[in-house]
């Protein structure tokens, strides 16, 4: 698998009450993806709370995802943790489990060098025979994969993408400008991604289209194509929601706003907890505006 394109989803993982995974939520909200004509899905990242999943857990949950999909679209396991060897552990539980790649996230509290980074993301690649894509989200780790690093990682063999979340568009403008051919841009940044698309980017690993993948799907497909002005009046149409997302702790919202939709229960694990009454109305008023809910009046 190279060339990674277009809309992929950062799938959330559905507990049930008794805060155990929900594997029979967690393949419909798969075949939901699937047949909304998402690109691509990325299960046990950090929007499916990965941090907190049991070794077993995390291997049940890539195995679901996969045999839900059964072939039909990419699978791109998240992989990543701040030990290296745990990191080449992990991945290869993805790959054993037939995952198609994996997002490794950079080395979160260690703070590591550049040269560290390089090591780190090198000795994963070299440990599996499936694709690394690296997953760059400085805001949560406390530490930025500068756009030099990344075009040093994307020389090495088996690393064929990057999922930028660094917020900055300069950063990603230098590493679209001097990238590979093969290797793959995509937004880490739902607000981003029409932007990022449009500046020559393959696409979006997505938190919003766990709500709204078809949406999502097709905004990225018009960019990719330059239908512009189609593109961009599904940007604002769902700027609110991308951004509301965030108002509190990813997957906090983007979790109440499927239960809300019917799609899961809402339960988290700590040190996760439910959202706020004030943004649970936010959330509520959106998800009514755009017709994903029906009105509670």
């Amino acid at each position: 698998m190279t060339n990674l394109r277009g809309c992929g989803t950062a799938l959330v993982t559905p507990f049930n009450s008794d805060n155990q995974v929900d594997l029979e939520a967690y393949r419909e909200i798969t075949r939901w993806q699937i047949d909304s004509g998402i690109d691509f899905v990325v299960p046990t990242g950090t929007t499916g709370e990965s941090a907190t999943l049991e070794e077993e857990e995390y291997r049940a949950v890539i195995r679901t995802c996969v045999e839900t999909v059964s072939g039909s679209i990419p699978v791109v396991a998240g992989a990543g943790t701040n030990h290296t060897q745990h990191a080449i552990h992990l991945s290869r539980i993805a790959e054993e489990q037939g995952a198609d790649a994996v997002l490794s996230v950079t080395p979160y509290y260690n703070k590591p060098t550049q040269e560290g980074l390089f090591r780190h993301f090198q000795k994963i690649a070299q440990a599996i025979s499936i694709p690394v894509i690296l997953y760059n989200v400085p805001g949560r780790t406390g530490t930025n994969i500068t756009s030099e690093t990344t075009l040093r990682l994307a020389n090495v063999d088996n690393i064929v993408g990057v999922k930028e979340a660094s917020g900055s568009l300069d950063q990603i403008m230098e590493i679209l400008t001097d990238r590979p051919p093969e290797f793959s841009v995509l937004s880490g940044d739902d607000n981003l991604a029409f932007a990022v698309t449009s500046l020559g980017g393959d696409g979006v690993i997505s938190v919003a289209s766990n709500l709204i993948p078809a949406e999502m799907s097709r905004m990225i497909d018009l960019t990719r194509h330059g239908k512009m002005e189609e593109a961009r009046k599904i940007h604002y149409e769902f700027l609110s929601l991308m951004n509301l997302n965030f108002v509190e702790s990813n997957p906090i919202p983007v979790k109440y706003a499927l239960f809300q939709m019917g799609k899961i229960q809402e339960v988290y694990r700590l040190p996760l907890c439910p959202l706020s009454e004030s943004n649970k109305r936010k959330m509520d008023q959106e998800l009514q505006k755009l017709k994903l809910v029906g009105s509670h009046d």
